[in-house]
């Protein structure tokens, strides 16, 4: 079968965006359904009730810059109201606009997904945060050893980032279709020595999520595709969210594009597979369901108040890739963003095509999804990151807002 070559330039870029027992069901059903978004307006343009002419202008102009995305959609939920806000196409060559139920890639955000299953092992004893991969993962490289489940979830474990490894981007660069065996991908640096000593630094890694997965995998005996759903999808009712190993995305999807001006939007939504990046950056979900899983993972819902307490231990300072709104910090496999309006819990994600950010409220009442269908990071077109994030804290504050 003839290979399908992806832009060089998305390639490069894509070290940025990837850049015990079986649970009881009884325990499984104890946890509580998340809030539906009832009355939600899945439409175009924030057409539903209260609608702000002023956030409305901000994406107008955010897919007007230049180099700025085809389209984008931002979904406010507070309570059971949600207001849909979209501007731009969610696919050039029909003009269609965003929708609430397009399926996306979400990115490194899948980096709380793996946080989710591992906590949730961690408050049924199937796993410690200070379990280390020697204890569990006893066949990875043995300077590996010491590093704990907590530095995996708050990178600052040292693992060199395999997304970065030169024979990866090699084999990616010849066949962006090719199917990664994703439980082998940490082999692409097991020759490569720490980083840094455990617990000393940060460094955000894709390879500390990967690990992360095979921990978990290794505790229950179960595959980590079969764990999201048993703790994750079902308890929270997702029935279109993914991990895809392919390069397909589920109908209707958000197309995603690089955009390089004065060339026309090239759509990328398929270029790459997705088994490359697997429990670092390979969900697959919509609007609708980024925020429901946001809520329960930021809110009080999915984990023990103990664990919950570990898990919004935070480092000042250090952020997600890219960074969120305002000022950010470090937790586990979560980020708190501070904005002018008030704090915020999630997770932000870019790959090629796309740029994602999910927060939630503390008490897991509200949230916002931001979804851009094209890439942008500290690397990659800062100045249109620096404008994604003040549009996105100004949606903060009308999400913060007492009414």
């Amino acid at each position: 079968m003839p290979t399908t070559r992806a832009p060089a330039a998305s390639v490069r870029r894509l070290r940025s965006g990837l850049c015990a027992a079986v649970l009881a069901a009884a325990a499984l059903g104890a946890l509580p359904p998340p809030a539906q978004a009832a009355g939600a307006d899945p439409g175009p343009g924030g057409t539903g009730t209260h609608r702000d002419a002023r956030l409305q202008r901000q994406l107008d102009r955010l897919v007007a810059q230049e180099d700025g995305p085809p389209g984008v959609i931002a979904v406010l939920t507070r309570d059971d109201r949600t207001r849909v806000y979209t501007a731009g196409v969610g696919d050039v060559a029909t003009g269609r606009p965003p929708h609430l139920d397009d399926h996306m890639r979400v990115a490194s955000i899948a980096k709380a997904y793996s946080g989710a299953v591992a906590l949730r092992l961690v408050d049924r004893g199937a796993l410690s945060l200070d379990d280390t991969i020697g204890e569990v993962l006893p066949a990875q490289p043995a300077a590996w050893h010491a590093v704990t489940l907590r530095q995996l979830l708050q990178h600052t474990s040292g693992l060199p980032d395999y997304s970065a490894d030169p024979e990866f981007l090699r084999i990616l660069q010849a066949d962006p279709r090719h199917v990664f065996d994703p439980r082998a991908l940490l082999g692409f640096v097991a020759d490569d020595a720490l980083l840094f000593r455990p617990g000393s630094l940060y460094e955000y890694s894709n390879s500390d999520n990967i690990a992360v997965a095979l921990m978990a995998e290794a505790a229950t005996g179960r595959r980590y595709e079969d764990l999201l759903k048993e703790l994750v999808y079902r308890p929270l009712g997702l029935r279109r969210t993914s991990l895809p190993l392919g390069y397909r995305l589920p109908r209707p999807y958000l197309h995603g594009y690089d955009v390089v001006p004065p060339a026309e939007p090239e759509d990328i939504s398929e270029v790459l597979g997705a088994s490359g990046v697997w429990a670092s950056g390979g969900i697959v979900s919509t609007p609708a369901e980024l925020g429901a899983f946001i809520r329960a993972y930021g809110g009080p819902a999915l984990l023990t108040e103990k664990t919950r307490k570990e898990q919004l231990t935070f480092r000042p300072g250090d952020s997600s890739e890219p960074a969120g709104p305002g000022t950010n910090s470090a937790g586990l496999a979560i980020f708190r963003y501070t904005t002018r309006c008030g704090v915020l819990y999630g997770h932000t994600g870019n790959f090629p095509g796309y740029t994602q950010l999910a927060a939630t409220t503390p008490d897991g009442t509200r949230s916002l999804t931001f979804s851009i269908n094209t890439q942008t990071s500290k690397g990659n077109k800062p100045a249109l990151l620096a404008r994604l994030r003040t549009v996105q804290e100004d949606f903060a504050c009308a999400l913060l807002k007492d009414h």
